[in-house]
């Protein structure tokens, strides 16, 4: 019998030799810093980190579990501690447009500093200003002020009334205004006794009436006049007053930040306010206050906080305890958290704020360095990533309403001026997102222009092996854990080249590998132990299968007990075992399916079963295709198929897609055609093209564990095994009871390269090489199935002519 090649079980996994290792705990390693087998990243990490052009944002795309998030925070954070610290912000009255808050730009720390200032000033002022106004020099300048104007009152009062007496009118003064009445003997009468008095009489008191009235105009005016002139002498007073208790406080603070103009022009601002309000200042409480004061003492003390919270300073952004630039991190960068809110007070059902309540966000905090967000958070919160957008590339933020902003009801609020700023951008998420965003939101290729790109395995060599053994050193440090010896990182080496599926690669998804550190780690407290070793990172994996494989061992004993019909021993005609992996989530399986052929005479072509019942893919639609091609290639070449086949996945109610079972389907097809028996022993794997090769296929460890699995539960017979693509022998990374039952005979696996070595495997008859006469030897695979072909081709003239049709 003919010998077929086969894999030792050296190609089934690379081993790792504990022995190779120069530690004998991870205790004696360094712990590792960075990240591992991600050069192409950290090159594209490090340059987007140090261009500070517009638009040079980041996008880090790549699976989960890789350590972006990790890797950005400490790459960024040891960059950022040797850049400057920025500006301080404060936020401050404008009362100029009391709606628009000013900002006002500080050094780091001495925004700080200015509020306390503020705060210090405005303590000052209501102590002396008071003080001020209670003194004996002021209240002797207001009483002249107010004696020099009753005595220039009186005097010209006099000259009017001795005006008035000459022209026959006495004069009465009220608080409601100046009075004329006549004089009758020189006694004033009053409305009935003028009423009385002869009409001449009254004539000749309306003429000089309307002669005095030109001159009465004058006097009043000349009255007012004197006491505007008062009033604005008590006005200058006061002014003079305040500005002595205000004045000097003003000017040293305009000293100490006379580098900064706008900060000088507030304080202006500020003391002209306060001398022009300088009565709010005073202690002028009524009684009717100090009584609504015991009632309601929370308006009370509201108001009186009201006049002095103009003067307040709201400290922004303090950078005082910042070191270098700050890295600012946030997983759920809501609309209000990325660019600041306004907040509001409850008053007795009516809503109330002011400058002091505007609230910094994300971008305030991150200004002058790095934020970094996971994009899948930013896409999921309404307006969030519109608002990154606009404030890249408007370079400042502007806090606006949301409300507003989506078109509901919009609510009068303060408009505090933008901020300009100027922040690198990090975003965390997948390839997928990437991809999405670049092709269908044309800012975002403008605004992200670094692409750090993880991959998702790195080389299994023995410097990524050493950098893995100082990460699980890191690891142990991290979470105070036992250290763990050479054996076991071996076995954590070959389990990410298993999670890689490559055995020249290991996967880069630390966060997988960290789960298996931590249950190794609790399994070697469990028992006891001091050291984790090999047997504990084992049981970890075998353990954590085990809480996730329900549903596979649900189909194992549906196989064992024949409910799932699969032969693995015997020889059948049309039928074969081929193999299809299920991803359950957490969890990867292969379960082995029946696939069954019947061909018969007819013009049909290839019938795909799945396909009928709307069950199949499109790539499995399409592997049914290329089984056409290749028949029509090697069998009809001197004369049509005439041929009708129709292929099943047996018991497959769930669908099925994917090409890799094409070459199983083909011998299927081959052994119904020449009438030969399959091994039944033996399932297959691969996909084909129209040529008859073998083309590699994925979840190859996973297919061959799945049938491994069911002739071990039934007896494994020194005949089983599983054929796969030539191509796939790097990926095998199988488990230790395959590689033992390889290892001892019981099992076999075949790689090939051609379909002519599959169906010689599984038949045990030559597949036939063309002769000179262009024709198959009779006793090979592809002689059998010419002639079945050529009969059928036969076959069909013959009912053609019985029926007296033309072929078509």
């Amino acid at each position: 019998m003919k010998k077929f090649h086969e894999l030792s079980y050296r190609d089934l996994k690379k081993f790792i030799d504990p022995s190779d290792f120069d530690f004998r705990t991870t205790d004696e390693l360094e712990p590792m810093e960075g990240i591992i087998g991600q050069e192409r990243a950290v090159k594209a990490m490090e340059f987007g980190l140090n261009i500070k052009m517009r638009g040079y944002n980041i996008y880090m795309s790549g699976p989960t579990g890789s350590g972006k998030t990790t890797y950005a925070t400490s790459c960024v954070r040891e960059i950022a501690k040797n850049e400057p610290v920025p500006y301080d912000w404060c936020y401050v009255y404008n009362f100029a447009k009391p709606s628009n808050p000013l900002a006002l730009r500080f050094p780091p720390g001495l925004g700080k500093e200015f509020r306390d200032d503020m705060d210090e000033l405005i303590e000052f002022l209501l102590e002396e200003i008071p003080k001020a106004f209670n003194s004996e020099e002021y209240e002797k300048e207001k009483a002249e002020i107010i004696k020099r104007y009753q005595t220039n009152k009186d005097e010209i009062v006099k000259k009017m009334k001795e005006r008035a007496k000459e022209l026959g009118f006495g004069v009465k003064v009220t608080s409601a205004g100046i009075y004329f009445v006549p004089l009758i003997n020189g006694e004033a009468i009053d409305e009935n006794e003028y009423e009385n008095l002869n009409e001449e009489i009254k004539e000749r008191f309306t003429k000089v009436t309307e002669e005095f009235q030109d001159e009465v105009s004058d006097i009043l005016k000349s009255l007012r006049d004197l006491e505007k002139k008062a009033k604005q002498e008590i006005e200058d007073l006061e002014y003079k007053i305040g500005l002595f208790a205000v004045g000097h406080h003003i000017s040293a603070l305009k000293e100490k930040y006379k580098e900064f103009d706008r900060v000088n022009k507030y304080l202006e601002a500020v003391q002209e306010d306060i001398l022009e309000n300088i009565e709010e200042f005073l202690e002028n409480e009524s009684e009717e206050e100090d009584q609504l004061a015991s009632i309601l003492p929370y308006v009370i003390r509201r108001n009186t906080e009201d006049v002095t919270i103009k003067y307040k300073v709201n400290l922004f952004i303090d950078n005082t305890e910042t070191k270098g630039a700050p890295v600012i991190i946030d997983f759920n960068p809501t609309y209000n958290k990325l660019i600041g809110q306004i907040e509001y007070d409850n008053e007795f059902g009516n809503l109330t704020t002011d400058f002091t309540k505007i609230k910094p966000g994300l971008f305030h905090q991150a200004n002058g360095g790095y934020l970094i967000l996971q994009a899948m958070d930013v896409l999921t919160n309404t307006q969030s990533w519109e608002a990154i957008k606009r404030v890249l590339k408007t370079k400042e933020v502007s806090i606006e309403s949301l409300r507003e902003l989506i078109g509901l009801t919009a609510v009068s609020s303060l408009k505090p001026e933008p901020i300009p700023v100027d922040v690198k951008v990090i975003m965390v998420g997948s390839s997928y997102i990437y991809n999405l965003l670049y092709e269908y939101d044309e800012d975002f290729k403008k605004l992200f222009k670094i692409r750090a790109d993880f991959d998702s395995e790195m080389p299994n060599s023995s410097q990524n092996i050493k950098m893995l053994a100082r990460f699980i050193r890191s690891f142990c440090e991290r979470e105070k854990t036992a250290p763990f010896d050479a054996g076991a990182v071996a076995k954590v080496v070959e389990y990410a080249s298993r999670m890689a599926e490559n055995q020249e690669k290991m996967t880069t998804r630390f966060n997988s590998i960290v789960e298996i550190l931590c249950e190794a780690n609790t399994w070697a407290k469990i028992d006891q132990k001091e050291i984790v070793t090999a047997e504990h990172v084992k049981k970890a994996i075998i353990e954590k299968e085990k809480r996730s494989n329900l549903y596979e061992e649900k189909m194992e004993e549906m196989m064992h007990e024949n409910i799932i019909m699969i032969d693995c021993d015997g020889e059948k005609i049309g039928q074969i075992n081929g193999l299809a992996v299920l991803d359950t989530g957490d969890y990867v399986f292969a379960k082995p399916s029946k696939i069954t052929a019947t061909t018969y005479m007819g013009q049909s072509g290839i019938i795909n079963i799945e396909k009928e019942a709307e069950m199949s893919g499109k790539v499995h639609n399409k592997g049914v295709h290329v089984l056409a091609g290749y028949l029509g290639q090697t069998y009809a070449q001197e004369f049509p198929l005439s041929l009708s086949c129709r292929i099943c996945f047996e018991q497959n109610y769930y669908g099925v897609d994917g090409d890799s079972a094409s070459s199983t389907e083909l011998y299927a097809i081959l052994s119904s055609l020449a009438e030969v028996p399959i091994k039944q022993g033996i399932a297959v794997t691969g996909s084909i093209n129209q040529r008859g090769e073998i083309q590699p296929i994925g979840g190859v460890s996973y297919k061959i564990e799945g049938f491994f699995k069911l002739c071990k539960a039934r007896g494994l017979t020194g005949e089983q095994g599983v054929i796969i693509p030539y191509q796939n022998v790097k990926d095998l990374v199988l488990k230790d009871e395959v590689i033992e039952a390889v290892k001892e005979g019981k099992f076999h696996i075949y790689p090939i390269r051609h379909i002519d070595e599959g169906i010689e495997i599984l038949t045990g008859i030559p597949a036939g090489q063309k002769g000179e006469n262009g024709r198959y030897p009779d006793d090979t695979i592809h002689g059998m199935v010419y002639n079945k072909l050529k009969r059928f081709y036969r076959g069909s003239l013959t009912e053609t002519k019985k029926i007296g049709g033309k072929r078509k």
